[in-house]
């Protein structure tokens, strides 16, 4: 049988190496199972300026590498596969990757990533990093005073464009449609039309960028009269959308309609023990830092969730006799009284022993049995539910719950 991991992480960018950094830390048995180098889109980028604390020549190589290292140094196993099915729904949760190796754990973190849409331009992905960039927060001081290529007219392009303008000398956009339509909203459209630095080429597309080491110019093709015209520039910027790699979780867990994982604030998905996090969920800002701090949440959570099953199953679900668990929180008198009426109850009854849980810091188990009031006394055999009482009980009630 395989080993059962406390927690497994599928993928190794920045939020999925901070989670096995924060897991393994925690003492549980930490796993990053990654389908190529630990990294990510990270690790692809050359130059890397906006995380904080690495400002003098560091690279997104060069980070990740400090990353998968200091998660190894507090124990965790960086597996190499990639998972194409799995089952989410028990307790112990099974994935299975490409070459049939079968991986269980009790929690997992979901970090596959997401990739800026590609266009397969000539060029584009020869030159990535190199003036062909998907990220004007990541990489637009690297272009101060120089002229640089938008491609894309949405809401994103215009937005990301006019922040290129705070650093370049000159933004040129270019667009597909008549001149003077783009698809952003009117606002920001109105905005971008009156922005001395933004330069607009329409009826065109983008057909190469060419270059040795750096981008030096790019071939743009009217798609009215199919001319080539060559444009001298520094670097390119796509924003044309992303994509996240989740087509192996549909059905799995809840995703929006554009793929990405639906979590809350603390990373977890729809499903318990499940957790999603980094450049895959919905999220506002896509960076390594905050990867990075999804990363941590995750695991923390994932810790607390962990310790609570593990109660959970020790106190009731493995009891070799009947268990009476109650569901009480302290600032509510009614269960303070519970628990003298449950306790007088079974005071001469060896046959049976009792479990307290306090609603708030066991909402996972609450939420699985869908206790909706305080208190709530439940009666489990054999680790199954087999009767409850909800709100204010008596001692003759919870003998009669009993019979």
């Amino acid at each position: 049988m395989a080993d059962i991991y406390d927690l497994l992480v599928v993928g190794g960018g920045p939020g999925g190496l901070a989670a096995g950094i924060y897991g393994s830390r925690s003492r549980l048995k930490t796993a990053v199972i990654e389908k190529a180098r630990p990294g990510g889109q990270a690790a692809t980028t050359e130059e890397l300026a906006n995380y904080p604390g690495f400002f003098d020549g560091s690279t997104g190589p060069g980070l990740m590498e400090k990353f998968r290292a200091h998660a190894e140094f507090f124990g965790t196993e960086i597996l190499r596969g990639n998972i194409v099915e799995m089952d989410l729904s028990g307790a112990v949760k099974k994935l299975v990757a490409k070459d049939g190796t079968e991986y269980l754990a009790h929690a997992v973190v979901l970090a596959p990533g997401a990739e800026p849409r590609s266009l397969n331009i000539p060029g584009e992905r020869r030159l990535r990093g190199k003036g062909v960039s998907y990220c004007a927060t990541c990489d637009a001081d690297f272009f101060e005073d120089l002229d640089v290529v938008v491609v894309g007219n949405g809401d994103a392009a215009i937005e990301e464009a006019e922040y290129l303008t705070k650093f370049a000398e000159n933004v040129t956009i270019i667009v597909i449609h008549e001149e003077g339509v783009l698809d952003c909203n009117k606002a920001s459209a109105e905005r971008a039309f009156k922005n001395p630095k933004l330069h607009f080429v329409w009826n065109s597309v983008l057909e190469e960028i060419v270059g040795d080491e750096l981008v030096e110019l790019v071939r743009v093709r009217n798609i009215r009269t199919n001319e080539i015209t060559e444009l001298e520039t520094n670097g390119v910027f796509f924003f044309v959308g992303t994509v996240p790699r989740t087509d192996f979780l549909k059905g799995h867990v809840a995703l929006n309609e554009q793929g990405y994982i639906i979590t809350n604030e603390m990373m977890e998905t729809d499903v318990p023990g499940v957790y999603a996090v980094g450049d895959a969920r919905v999220k506002y800002l896509r960076q390594v830092v905050t990867a990075a701090a999804d990363g941590a949440v995750a695991a923390v959570a994932a810790e607390k969730y962990l310790a609570e099953m593990e109660a959970f199953r020790e106190q009731v679900l493995e009891a070799d006799k009947p268990v009476l668990l109650l569901f009480w929180a302290p600032q509510v008198e009614e269960s303070i009284s519970a628990i003298g009426a449950l306790e007088a109850a079974v005071a001469d009854n060896e046959n049976v022993q009792i479990a307290k849980m306090d609603t708030y810091r066991n909402r996972k188990i609450a939420g699985r049995y869908q206790v909706k009031a305080c208190p709530t006394l439940l009666l489990f055999r054999n680790g199954e539910e087999v009767g409850r009482l909800e709100g204010v009980f008596t001692t003759e009630q919870v003998s009669e719950l009993l019979k």
